[in-house]
């Protein structure tokens, strides 16, 4: 089951009440729906007790060299804190783990607490919510069930924007803590080792994953763990305006469904021409360096979201 599919599955499974199937062959299956603070109650509560009762391998992370080659090849681990492992320190008392507040995309006034791991950070290139993620990730239920793993990076869009199709908020939001690598190397097998990328988990409850939706390897209502090593991103330019399209969140709120700067009804991420001055955006890098957030014009901010601003490229033609 790959996580891009199910979600693109899911969202067409809204619309109709009927049974669904990814390219793995795992039925969707719509279910009533239940109150969406009545069930995140119930996942706090189980994810509390999970963070309580287990722990993940860190005593095989060299903390006092965090970017060295040897942990370029860690992977978190998740095991109960029982028998032999009695002694471990749980999920909930390490301070890697880092609780972040995320709004109900149905409902905004619900705010969720998830979790991400942080065992490594990287040291490579940011990771917005409006770009590709390469990354390696496992995905299984609280229980320890695998639904969905990767042994090579995949790329995933972590937002649905145009026609890109988005991965859940969860994920997306546990992604986009991390840094990419700064470097790869082959191994001569085949393979290929990243150096200094990100390395962690995320953890959330079913209201940020498939909620209702199910599979015959997700149950409805399921909280859901990723690991993930995030070794690449790209950065996406969804109106090929040359404006990425991270920077198109003007208001810088994580949402970029509520910029129009021209106020046409057209998002800027999406939009041709951003401040509706006649030119399109792209012909306004004045100095041709494929960047039109560089051309500052008298007023202080960048041609292209400026009206009053409209010398262009075109106009030398």
């Amino acid at each position: 089951m790959k996580l891009r599919t199910v979600t693109l599955t899911i969202l067409l499974a809204a619309l109709v009440f009927t049974c669904k199937s990814d390219d793995d062959g795992d039925d969707i299956i719509d279910v009533e729906v239940r109150d969406r603070t009545e069930v995140y109650e119930e996942d706090k509560a189980a994810i509390d007790v999970y963070l309580d009762t287990h722990f993940y391998n860190y005593d095989e992370f060299d903390f006092e060299n965090p970017y060295s080659e040897a942990n370029d090849s860690f992977q978190v681990v998740f095991d109960t804190i029982a028998g032999e492992n009695s002694d471990k320190i749980p999920l909930s008392q390490r301070p890697e783990l880092i609780s972040k507040q995320v709004a109900d995309s149905e409902e905004e006034d619900l705010i969720y607490t998830m979790y991400y791991l942080m065992v490594r950070e990287g040291e490579g290139e940011v990771i917005h919510f409006t770009d590709r993620a390469h990354v390696q990730y496992s995905g299984t239920l609280l229980d320890g069930t695998i639904f969905d793993s990767t042994i090579t990076p995949v790329g995933l869009s972590l937002s649905s924007i145009g026609g890109e199709y988005g991965v859940v908020d969860g994920f997306k939001e546990g992604v986009i803590e991390f840094k990419t690598s700064t470097s790869n190397s082959e191994n001569g097998d085949g393979t290929v080792t990243y150096h200094k990328h990100g390395i962690g988990a995320t953890i959330f409850p079913s209201g940020l994953g498939y909620f209702s939706a199910s599979t015959t390897k997700i149950p409805q209502y399921s909280p859901l763990i990723f690991t993930l090593r995030t070794p690449g991103v790209t950065y996406l330019d969804h109106d090929n305006d040359g404006v990425y399209s991270y920077l198109e969140d003007i208001n810088n709120n994580g949402d970029v469904y509520d910029d129009d700067t021209d106020g046409d009804g057209i998002y800027d991420v999406l939009d041709l021409d951003d401040d509706g001055d006649g030119v399109f955006t792209i012909w306004e890098d004045l100095d041709e360096d494929g960047d039109p957030t560089n051309d500052i014009g008298a007023n202080g901010i960048p041609n292209y979201l400026d009206p009053t601003e409209t010398a262009s490229t075109q106009d030398e033609d």
